[in-house]
């Protein structure tokens, strides 16, 4: 479905269907927003994107009833640079948080919740946070540390103290979410409200209630799962494999624990099973006891115990999907039980998507298309229905809330607002091309520093620090990017028109230190630079 199939909804498609009947202009209230972000969600898992693996009806319930983005994207696919976009409207580079184990975020920089609550609006945040410093710019937050627990987890709160909360993470975030709004937001004001689950992210741990869910399932292999990387050195050399048990633990990302057996994360995997209390830790070892005595009698090698780790993955990350699509479906029904649905915006997103075994692989990071993209779906009361085309990314939710809000969008904000898509309108002006730069290396995962640009057809990235290497890739023809064109002689005026469209995105962006890294690039001529990351 094409943007000229947008609908209007609600109040503009009565206003249509009115003609030139007038009616006193009321003053209207500011729309609310509530924005429902999880981590490591993937178009892949979502069921209004993608109907192999998973049913999402409480998000496909969003989609339904407002706009599904086919064509959202990430600055950044990693969990506190991204998040750190979306605050700030801004790339990595400008907001200074451009990795998760160098950065703390600077509390005191400008923020969308800042200028909202300058505005009038009543800001809140429950849940993941991960900037490691605490938030600024919110009447109320309460945040899990770090990557925060699934079961029993930790909340930091606004009063100074942190305190342990008995349950499982993704329902206490929703529970707190609307005891906020029933008990403690001030019905007078507007709200923005940020609800930001740790599902989907490693290590998958379900709630005990859906402990036995899809293990009937058996999923068939992506057809780039056995990927051999050829001409794609930086691919080869990431530690994010399935079939690798230094990268996909058993013991860790599958739970197969058991006495003398080993796991390079064994020991982090027996800690967090210590948060679980009597009664979760018997329905616990009731559901993996069986699996885990299977697995080490079977021992599966080679091929059979890869396909073995890649179903475990498939059903435990369904399974705390589950869990996620049921508590958004609890905030939507409470919108529409209060009354607050007809004059709120509500969003959800991921902050980056996530691999599902394509090209072998978990987790995120690489600007290929698995993990820069990003499922999107936003309901505007009175806005547009339908699918909407452009190219669009996470840089753009600070201004589109802005614009909502009737607050300016300061100059420095780099993304654009979404609001004239949402309400059904195609700006001829809007981007045909998006800027990517992931800078976490040598880290976890052990994915290369490289930036790039994607344009409607066509990627151009450049992988470099330790490695020189540019990857070009022809969208349309090869879906899966297994086809390095770099080196294709056809593609040499393509490959030039990428180039140029980088240098225009870095010089606009003010991204200085990859202007210089493009030394390399054949039809190049800027200077090499210094060292990373001294000049950042």
């Amino acid at each position: 479905m094409h943007n000229n199939r947008l609908l209007l909804g609600g109040a503009a498609a009565a206003a249509a269907l009115a003609g030139c009947a007038e009616a006193p202009e009321q003053p209207r209230r500011p729309m609310n927003i509530l924005y429902i972000m999880t981590d490591d969600h993937t178009q892949q898992m979502m069921s209004c994107y993608d109907t192999r693996y998973a049913s999402t009806p409480n998000l496909d319930r969003i989609a339904r009833e407002g706009v599904r983005f086919t064509n959202s994207f990430v600055a950044n696919s990693l969990s506190g640079p991204s998040r750190a976009c979306l605050l700030t409207g801004k790339h990595s580079h400008k907001n200074g948080f451009y990795d998760n184990t160098t950065c703390v975020f600077d509390a005191s920089q400008q923020t969308f919740p800042k200028l909202l609550r300058q505005a009038g609006y009543e800001t809140a945040v429950i849940g993941k946070w991960h900037l490691e410093s605490l938030p600024t710019g919110f009447d109320h937050w309460e945040i899990v540390p770090g990557q925060g627990d699934y079961y029993n987890p930790l909340f930091i709160r606004q009063e100074g103290d942190t305190v342990c909360v008995r349950g499982y993470l993704t329902n206490l975030i929703t529970d707190k979410s609307i005891e906020w709004l029933r008990e403690e937001h001030d019905p007078e004001k507007p709200f923005c409200l940020l609800v930001h689950h740790k599902a989907q992210h490693r290590n998958w741990m379900a709630d005990t209630c859906n402990l036995a869910l899809y293990e009937d399932r058996t999923f068939p292999l992506p057809e780039t799962f056995f990927d051999d990387y050829e001409g794609r050195p930086a691919a080869a050399a990431q530690e994010m494999s399935i079939a690798s048990d230094h990268d996909m633990d058993p013991v860790y990302d599958l739970k197969m624990l058991r006495e003398g057996k080993p796991g390079r994360l064994k020991g982090a995997y027996e800690q967090i099973l210590s948060r679980l209390d009597p009664e979760q830790r018997a329905a616990w070892d009731r559901f993996y006891d069986p699996i885990i005595e299977e697995f080490y009698r079977e021992n599966p090698q080679g091929r059979a115990r890869a396909e073995w780790k890649f179903n475990r993955y498939m059903r435990d990350y369904l399974k705390t999907l589950r869990s996620l699509d049921d508590n958004v479906g609890r905030l939507l029904d409470y919108l529409e039980a209060s009354g607050l649905a007809g004059n709120t915006l509500v969003v959800y997103t991921s902050d980056q998507g996530f691999y599902m075994g394509e090209h072998g692989w978990f987790d995120k990071r690489f600007m290929y298309e698995e993990s820069m993209r990003t499922p999107l779906v936003m309901r505007l009361p009175g806005g547009a229905r339908g699918d909407i085309d452009q190219l669009v990314q996470n840089i753009d939710y600070a201004p589109t809330f802005l614009e909502l809000a009737g607050v300016e969008i300061p100059e420095d904000m780099q993304g654009r607002s979404l609001l004239p898509l949402l309400r059904g309108e195609t700006p001829a002006d809007w981007r045909t091309a998006l800027y990517y730069h992931f800078y976490e290396y040598p880290a976890e995962h052990m994915v290369k520093r490289h930036y790039g640009v994607r344009n409607e057809r066509w990627k151009l990235i450049h992988f470099y620090d330790d490695i020189d290497q540019w990857e070009l890739y022809d969208l349309q023809t090869d879906p899966h990017e297994l086809h390095n064109r770099m080196d294709d002689p056809a593609c040499a005026g393509v490959r030039q028109e990428l180039f140029d469209e980088l240098v225009g995105l870095q010089k606009q962006y003010q991204d200085t230190l990859a202007l210089r890294r493009n030394a390399s690039f054949p039809a190049g001529q800027q200077p090499r630079q210094s060292t990373f990351p001294n000049e950042l």
